[in-house]
């Protein structure tokens, strides 16, 4: 574990970039097998992933941490931090916009659960680096696979528990779905949400919102109410 913050910060974002560009890799792999990234219009959702996940994870964490907020608007704070399921939600939201402003009606997502999975992946490691000053680790924990991160107490890897289950939701429903196309990444993404809303129960509370959830707890629950009938629909569609 990492105790220097310059350098947690340094060695974080290098692992957040390696996830980006695995993914990123997977991605124009699977692309270039179905004709390029050029082809249907794959190149206008690429920059709509790109462009709501990185709007949707700073909307996340801020709702996650609002008193960073107003440290921000202060001047205070460089820039917020980042959040996975605001990213993927975000996400979401930039393909989705881009398929209506390219007159897309097909199916892109399960292309994505691959270069998702690993993604998210391999910037949990740099989470877990990160320690302390990451926010990512979970509360005190006496199962003998807690882990210091550096003020003695041993607590939950939870980098290392989200690591494995995104690459086990993405195993789980790869080719498994074929004739609804989008469907395995439907089944993906509410499980990572269904996931999050239970593990970041064993997460410290920067700010708890109602029923004791985090910001990210709430958004999960919010999301999932929404995204379930879709789900449901397309299921029905076997």
């Amino acid at each position: 574990m990492i105790r220097d913050p310059a350098l947690a910060t340094v060695v974080h974002a290098a692992f957040e970039y390696a996830g980006i560009a695995a993914g990123v890799a997977t991605y124009r792999r699977q692309a270039a097998e179905q004709g390029g990234l050029t082809d249907h219009g794959r190149f206008a959702v690429l920059v709509g992933l790109l462009m709501g996940a990185a709007l949707g994870n700073k909307l996340a964490f801020l709702a996650e941490r609002p008193e960073v907020l107003q440290d921000w608007m202060q001047g205070r704070l460089a820039w917020p931090g980042q959040s996975i399921v605001g990213g993927l939600l975000g996400g979401l939201v930039g393909v989705e916009v881009a398929k209506r402003l390219t007159h897309q009606a097909r199916s892109t997502g399960d292309a994505m659960v691959w270069p998702i999975a690993l993604g998210i992946a391999i910037g949990r490691l740099g989470c877990f680096v990160a320690g302390l000053h990451d926010d990512t680790y979970g509360n005190a924990t006496s199962l003998p696979w807690g882990v210091d991160f550096g003020d003695g107490v041993p607590r939950h890897p939870t980098q290392f528990y989200d690591a494995a289950v995104v690459l086990l939701l993405a195993a789980a429903v790869h080719g498994r779905f074929a004739r609804v196309p989008g469907l395995a990444f439907k089944f993906f993404l509410a499980g990572y949400l269904l996931w999050r809303l239970g593990v970041d129960g064993i997460k410290p509370t920067p700010h708890a919102y109602a029923g004791a959830l985090s910001g990210i707890q709430l958004l999960c629950a919010l999301a999932l109410l929404a995204y379930a009938p879709i789900v449901w629909r397309a299921w029905r569609q076997r």
